[in-house]
């Protein structure tokens, strides 16, 4: 499990916000064992990317902008646009 994992629970669905410098290998760890949705800061560009677990494996939502209030709302549309919410 990733320590210091915080949330934006602004609005359903609550998001993992994962720390900056955590690696994919990690991400997948986490996300394979809490099924929960994730705001990653990718790395070097510092862009946003969302991942989600569909069961059988990780889903990542990449481009979702560099700035972190934006992403989270272009992540949660993106799910219920694939019909995840």
């Amino acid at each position: 499990m990733l320590d210091g994992l915080g949330y934006d629970d602004s609005e359903p669905p609550s998001i993992g916000l994962v720390p900056p410098g955590t690696s994919w290998d990690e991400v997948y760890d986490h996300i394979k064992i809490s099924h929960n949705f994730l705001l990653v800061e990718t790395e070097p560009d510092g862009e946003y990317a969302g991942a989600y677990w569909t069961g059988t494996e990780m889903i990542v939502l990449d481009d979702l902008g560099p700035d972190q209030d934006e992403a989270l709302d272009d992540f949660r549309d993106q799910l219920r646009q694939r019909g995840e919410l």
